[in-house]
This record gives structure tokens, sequence and C-alpha cells, in this order.
């Protein structure tokens, strides 16, 4: 599936070839840190179908393995659009989805560091959900 997307103040822009099946949750805590929630949404791209405009700039994070990881992200608002391995003779690029406009139509077909999973995700459809976020500040005001 081709996909495009932008950061959030619009300075980044990129498109890439996704590989539906290669679609994936990652809950490592690293990701978690990283995205500030429970999990990141990411594919695996090949590099030579990625294209991007914009400056960005890298942050170099030592895995758990001693391997570099790059972390590749707008430096004005900071939204992340992939990360690589760059001792990896055939660059793949983990592109971060959550910045790509066809984000509802790309369903994860596989979750990575299981371990580290929040324990209560599994509980998430049982938790009131408000629809949209004038309804949140409504409900939260002081009485």
């Amino acid at each position: 599936m081709k996909v495009n997307g932008k950061c959030l103040c619009g300075q980044v822009t990129f498109s890439a070839e996704v590989d539906e099946s290669r679609v994936m949750l990652c809950h490592c805590t690293d990701c978690q840190v990283q995205a500030s929630t429970a999990f990141r949404i990411g594919a695996l791209v090949n590099s030579a179908t990625f294209s991007m405009q914009g400056e960005v700039k890298e942050y170099c994070k030592i895995g758990t393995t001693g391997a570099r990881r790059m972390q590749v992200f707008c430096p004005t608002c900071a939204t992340s659009i992939y990360s690589y391995t760059p001792d990896n003779p055939a660059p793949v690029y983990s592109l971060r989805l959550g910045a790509v406009e066809q984000l509802r139509q790309l369903r994860p077909a596989l979750q990575i560091w299981g371990r580290s999973a929040l324990p209560w995700l599994p509980e998430l459809t049982a938790i009131p959900c408000i629809m949209e976020q004038d309804v949140v500040a409504k409900s939260l005001s002081p009485v």
C-alpha cells in the first residue's frame, strides 16, 4: 500500500510503500517512552520505497543487544518519522505510522515485545469512551 504522511507542524512530509503484513505494535519500554503512550505502531519498509522532504534530526539509542538504533524525528514538533539500524548493510526503516494519513487502513499483523505490554490493555473496551474532546472538557469541569 502506498502511504503518505507529515509531522504535526507539517515541515516534514514523506511517502513509502508499506507491506500490510509488516505492520506491528511494539510494546518495548523504549517505544513506550518515545511515544509517551502504551505502544507504538509501525511498519518495516524498504528504504528504497521511502522518500522524505524536510529537515530531520536523529538520536542514537543503544538497544538491549548493544546495537545502535537511530531515531529520526522533526526538530520543530518532535514527531517521530522512522528509525533504522545504521550498521545494517540493507537499510530497512521502521516507519512510525502515527503520522500516516492511511493509518485507519493499516491493521497490525503482529505485536512485539509482548512481555513489556501494559497489563490493562486487554481491558480497554470495558473502559468508558468519550468520543470528542469538548465533551471531555465539559465532563471534567468543576461543578
